[in-house]
């Protein structure tokens, strides 16, 4: 019959933390190992821990990569912009692993992993949405986008992690009513951008997503966050009254003062 899940996307949302949350949910983490040890790529492994956000457990999940030896969230280079300066030679060389990666590489990437066909068109789906928002910013046709933050393997094991979850707990409606995003400017590959940035921007309204600016400096909605809501989401209006299944918390990895998790509920 399929489930409904409700995000509550105060702290923001991300792809790590849509994960965690959907993980922490039920969604079979040995499944999902098994399923993420068929992508045609290397230089990542997995880890799952259980952490501490405003004093709540949470489920964390994180995509290590082979070149990464500080642990470091994935999205931090692309919100602060030192490793560009500090380690040029080292982000050259990871730059230009990625570059060429667009539309034909992903697919071929989701194609050769071992997904259930509801789940590869999910995973399709929310890459579909990065890549339009990515072609409007630009000004270059879906086929010619090329992925930097998006494109980077830890980004693509985010997006097969949530289509696979979002299959294996059996959910067909998702609600959420609004994003929630901070303000000021972060730096990405292509210098310094304003939050939301433009990506987050042309899905919010392409999509219609209603956005609430909080008084935080700092980037609370990721690319890959925005586009997993605009494919997902059947809803915005949560029901007056509905009975909460289980609740699930996905850990976020930056500290902006907030609670710092992404909640989900199964309701009915």
């Amino acid at each position: 019959m399929g489930r409904t899940l409700y995000l509550e996307c105060n702290s923001g949302i991300s792809g790590d933390m849509t994960v965690g949350a959907l993980l922490d949910l039920g969604a079979d983490k040995q499944y999902l190992s098994e399923v993420l040890s068929t992508i045609n790529a290397e230089g990542f492994k997995i880890a799952y821990s259980r952490v501490k956000r405003a004093g709540l457990d949470c489920m964390d999940f994180d995509v290590i990569l082979d070149d990464e030896h500080d642990g470091h969230d994935h999205d931090m280079d692309y919100l602060y912009g030192h490793l560009h300066e500090e380690h040029h030679e080292h982000e050259h060389h990871y730059e230009h692993h990625h570059e060429h990666r667009g539309m034909k590489e992903i697919n071929q990437i989701i194609d050769s992993a071992a997904l259930t066909d509801r789940a590869r068109e999910i995973a399709k789906r929310i890459f579909n949405v990065l890549a339009e928002a990515e072609s409007k910013a630009h000004g270059v046709p879906v086929e010619q986008v090329h992925f930097h933050e998006v494109g980077a393997i830890d980004s693509i094991v985010d997006i097969i992690s949530i289509a696979v979850c979002m299959d294996n707990l059996d959910i067909t409606e998702v609600i959420v009513p609004k994003l929630y995003e901070g303000q000021g400017t972060v730096r990405c590959q292509h210098g310094i951008l304003p939050v939301p940035v433009p990506a987050v921007t042309n899905i919010v309204s392409e999509y219609k997503i209603g956005l609430e600016i909080l008084d935080i400096n700092g980037e609370l909605v990721t690319p890959t966050g925005a586009a997993t809501v605009a494919a997902l989401r059947t809803s915005d209006t949560l029901p007056k009254e509905f009975v909460i299944e289980k609740v699930g918390m996905g850990s976020g990895k930056r500290d902006y003062g907030l609670a710092g998790f992404l909640r989900a509920m199964i309701i009915k």
